[in-house]
């Protein structure tokens, strides 16, 4: 039977445009306070988010410019950032992306139960989780970066995710934004839909999507299916994700 009773949400990108509005900026503010003649600028860092890891960005960048600096600055460096984008969590810079915090607490109403699958770490996803949610934490569970051996675009969270909350796979779906994450809930066999975040990404032709829409929608904001069934109203609920399960279970299994 296709009902909904899970829903697993990547973070960083699906729930909250933090790349631009957190990291970016973060790493400026580091590169201040040590005294760098860097300033990375949004086409830069979207093409440095094609090297993974805060630490190995910083390397390459300086590989990059020919301004070697040693492995012990990095780190500094990295924890530095760090500790401004912690500031810029706790000041509540970081905001909600278009119709995710009405779809969340409408889940939450409605008893589906839900779950956080993120690359970023443990740490950096219970704040972002604390300073967002703060009247009720609608998640039963963060799978982290610390806790599988195997990161996007592998299976492998996803497929711990599903082993902990022991929902079959054609009764949940997956939210994400980046091709990883896609390529990691497609290889564990969830229904995934895709919802582009504020970075642009080259859509791999190799990519084969369950759903594909432009955003949540909101009241003001009209969702558009670019893969899917029909939406019916004017943005994402909880009738369209059970309607859209079924459309999967027809197309798939």
């Amino acid at each position: 039977m296709t009902k909904l009773e899970g829903v697993y949400w990547d973070l960083d990108g699906t729930i909250a445009n933090t790349e631009l509005e957190g990291h970016l900026p973060a790493f400026n503010l580091a590169f201040k306070d040590f005294d760098l003649s860097w300033e990375w600028d949004i086409p830069c860092y979207i093409d440095l988010l094609k090297v993974n890891g805060g630490k190995n960005r910083i390397a390459y960048y300086s590989e990059k410019i020919n301004d070697q600096i040693s492995t012990e600055e990095i780190i500094k460096i990295h924890e530095r950032k760090q500790y401004h984008y912690f500031q810029f969590i706790t000041n509540n810079c970081i905001n909600f992306k278009t119709g995710v915090f009405r779809l969340i607490s409408e889940l939450y109403k409605k008893k589906v139960r839900q779950f956080i699958v993120t690359s970023s770490s443990r740490k950096q996803a219970a704040l972002i989780i604390k300073h967002l949610f703060k009247k009720f934490n609608p998640f039963e569970f963060i799978i982290s970066s610390d806790d599988v051996e195997y990161h996007k675009p592998n299976p492998f969270p996803y497929l711990q995710a599903m082993r902990l909350s022991g929902i079959i796979n054609y009764n949940s779906i997956v939210f994400e934004d980046s091709i990883a994450g896609l390529k990691s809930s497609l290889a564990a066999k969830l229904p995934t839909i895709y919802i582009p975040s504020n970075i642009p990404i080259d859509i791999k032709k190799d990519i084969v999507f369950d759903g594909f829409l432009d955003t949540l929608g909101s009241k003001s904001l009209k969702a558009n299916v670019i893969k899917g069934p029909e939406i019916k109203s004017q943005y994402v609920n909880y009738a369209y994700l059970e309607q859209f399960l079924m459309y999967i279970s027809y197309a798939k299994y």
